[in-house]
């Protein structure tokens, strides 16, 4: 059966931003009596959205643009995997190592607020633990590589995870008290490869919004831009990896909570196939049929520690990845999409987007050999509905998936989203405004929008197989001011899709803007090829040089 996709030639057009005299008659008289319909609506939408953003802004305090200072410590400047090899072989103690990542958390959490919690004081005792047990071990390297791949190296995790000892609030005030008693199973795995955790970091309020804020721990910011966003949920992953506090980190992608922190924060991220790492002891849980859209994955710095990080946390269900079957680039096809299609409701890519999209293509075309196909799937510019619908589908016991009010009420008394929004106006909620926003949305199926999802899962497996990448622009703008998705809600569509379709996607960073922001692509796979995403991000960092010191950019 031929796959439903249209071949193209062309890079995306730049959507018309209603300025000047040229772009109105192209708005109103262009195109056919559907592409004109559409093109108004975007106009309108965008020209309200930004009003009202202007105006935000105009009444805001301002916030002053800042970036980090450089990380200038050679111990920060090396991969998990390479950190545990000098650590194994005597080379430099865990507490070293520990130490280093303290001082700079110390260094740079004042202007990023990124980590909510520390241990810092268990954390050196267990460092100390392992520079004992290497000091003894009579078996030699390659058992203590084999039994502790990340032996002394510092690792950084979540809030919303359970990690023994430490709050698990999603920046709840209701459970401001909470302490973790056990770990979540993919941090327990981490922990037995000989990880130790330096501390929990910040989230959005209940994990449902692309900036990483609430009424418990205040908001995150950007280590390129202290005024501008670090994404959500997993934002304040994203912050403390991206200014060099951390190596390697835990998140999790229902809608690109992985992906979206990690782009805006020039770091690697992945989110996996569903299913083959644990989702548990984490909140909020999962109900209904979120659990086939939730991943937790890997975040870090470097492009290697990506596939042994997956390999850890995936445990007994590694098997299925086949990570260790070597991949050649150059045998695989690829294919690149520019943009969703011209949604109403999304941001046009931004030119420097679209231009770092260009150079991977033309570098691998250079490199490898391969041709890179440019296409289109129609149905992507209803990825915001199509994810919608998923979120809002019941079990297989037709159980309907959790409300928001129930999240955000935790057990405790009903929270009431129109009296919550009134007293948020006066300063006085416990909530955020786009927690409050979203319990007043009530989602339901949709049939139409299921066809859609239906259509564009089965022309996407056609396209990959079990040797196609795809290029997808990671979200059409780069690290916006604090508070701008607000005005721009419908943006992470161009990660949430993959979550509705269920496919392993590798964020991975391009460089700089000339703005000093990251740059980022995705890199998607086909169901369960995971390791292709994985080897793509290897050549990529090559390619283009991966994490950028943010104090020297």
């Amino acid at each position: 059966m031929s796959v439903k996709v249209e071949l193209r030639s062309n890079w995306p057009r730049v959507l018309p931003s209603g300025r000047g005299q040229a772009h109105l008659r192209q708005i109103f008289t262009c195109g056919g009596k559907k592409a004109r319909r559409e093109r108004i609506l975007q106009w309108l939408y965008h020209a309200v959205s930004g009003f009202f953003y202007r105006l935000f802004v105009l009444v805001s305090p301002r916030r002053k643009a800042e970036k980090v200072p450089p990380v200038t410590e050679p111990l920060l400047l090396i991969p998990a995997t390479q950190l545990a090899e000098k650590i194994r072989r005597r080379q430099v103690s865990s507490v070293e190592v520990v130490q280093a990542y303290i001082d700079r958390i110390q260094q740079v959490n004042p202007l990023l607020n990124a980590v909510v919690k520390d241990r810092f004081s268990a954390a050196l005792a267990e460092a100390a633990q392992v520079d004992r047990l290497i000091k003894e071990e009579t078996e030699g390297e390659e058992t203590l590589a084999d039994r502790f791949p990340l032996l002394g190296v510092p690792l950084s995790i979540k809030e919303s995870f359970f990690l023994q000892g430490m709050p698990c609030t999603t920046g709840l005030v209701s459970r401001a008290g909470f302490v973790a008693s056990s770990d979540a199973p993919a941090v327990a795995l981490l922990k037995r490869a000989g990880a130790i955790p330096l501390g929990v970091t910040n989230t959005s309020e209940l994990c449902m919004w692309l900036e990483s804020h609430n009424h418990l721990y205040g908001i995150t910011s950007n280590p390129y831009d202290t005024s501008r966003i670090c994404g959500g949920s997993s934002g304040g992953e994203g912050s403390i990896l991206g200014s060099g506090g951390s190596v390697i980190g835990i998140g999790s992608d229902i809608g690109g909570s992985i992906r979206i922190p990690c782009f805006f924060n020039g770091i690697f991220g992945h989110k996996g196939t569903p299913g083959i790492i644990s989702n548990d002891g984490q909140l909020p849980r999962s109900s209904g049929l979120q659990e086939e859209l939730l991943s937790t994955g890997p975040m870090c710095r470097y492009a290697a520690d990506l596939l042994p990080m997956l390999r850890i946390m995936a445990g007994e269900n590694a098997d299925k990845l086949s990570l260790s079957s070597k991949v050649d680039l150059k045998k695989l096809r690829f294919f690149t999409v520019v943009d969703d299609g011209g949604s109403p409701w999304t941001s046009p890519v931004d030119k420097q987007l679209v231009e770092a999209q260009r150079k991977v293509v033309q570098r691998l075309e250079a490199d490898l050999g391969v041709k890179v196909k440019e296409i289109s799937f129609p149905q992507l510019k209803y990825s915001f509905q199509m994810w919608d619908t998923c979120m809002a589908l019941p079990d297989e016991d037709g159980k309907p998936p959790q409300p928001m009010v129930e999240l955000m009420a935790d057990g405790g008394s009903t929270v009431w989203p129109v009296w919550e929004l009134i007293k948020w106006i006066f300063g006085k909620s416990d909530h955020t405004l786009p927690s409050i926003g979203v319990s007043l949305m009530h989602s339901k199926p949709s049939p139409f929008y299921l066809k859609q999802k239906e259509a564009l899962q089965h022309d996407m497996n056609e396209v990959l197989g079990k040797d196609g990448v795809l290029l997808y622009p990671s979200h059409p703008l780069l690290a916006p001011k604090h508070h701008h998705p607000l005005f721009t809600v419908f943006n992470f569509s161009y990660t949430g899709i993959f979550n509705a379709l269920g496919l392993p996607v590798t964020q991975c960073p391009l460089g700089l803007s000339v703005e000093g922001l990251p740059l980022g692509v995705q890199v998607v796979g086909g169901k369960l090829q995971d390791r292709l995403t994985l080897a793509v991000a290897l050549y990529l960092e090559k390619a283009f040089g991966g994490w950028r010191n943010p104090g020297t950019a």
